[in-house]
């Protein structure tokens, strides 16, 4: 009888072990897929704009985290993006690092953003929150950031 638990305790750590790496993996991957995202993300806003992109990107239910407001959520924060004029300025970003959840279906980036105008660049800093579509695409669901050094050329 106590071999039996011994070799039912073994197989149950033994499962726990080959989930834990499946799990990794998962984590593993789901990181890269969303450190890619946010890299074509901010190539998006470079080559189109920021807005166009904020808005190709944002979730349904995304919200925006933004000085000065209560958070915008949804139709609100497609509201809010859609009118703003970016043809004076560029926004782009990296991560500084990116976490997944150990389902991989949700995770988080955070870094460093440059926004450049004629006459100055300023930085800062920025995290968002993504969500893994059935599909295998990412949306983010938050955006936030914090103005940051301005430096004039």
């Amino acid at each position: 009888m106590k071999s039996f638990f011994i070799v039912i305790l073994l197989s149950a750590m033994l499962f726990s072990c080959g989930q834990k790496k499946y799990n990794e993996t998962i984590v593993e991957s789901a990181v890269e897929e969303i450190k890619k995202t946010e890299s074509e993300f901010s190539n998006l806003s470079a080559k189109v704009g920021m807005r166009k992109a904020f808005l190709q990107y944002l979730d349904t239910n995304g919200v925006l985290l933004r000085s000065g407001h209560n958070p915008i959520v949804g139709k609100a924060a497609r509201d809010f993006l859609d009118p703003i004029n970016d043809s004076a300025f560029t926004l782009t970003w990296v991560p500084s690092a990116a976490h997944a959840s150990i389902l991989g279906d949700m995770g988080y980036t955070y870094g460093i953003y440059t926004y450049k105008d004629k006459d100055t660049t300023t930085y800062g800093t920025y995290v968002s929150i993504w969500k893994r579509y059935p599909d295998g695409t990412w949306k983010y669901v938050l955006d936030s950031g914090n103005s940051g050094i301005e430096k004039t050329p």
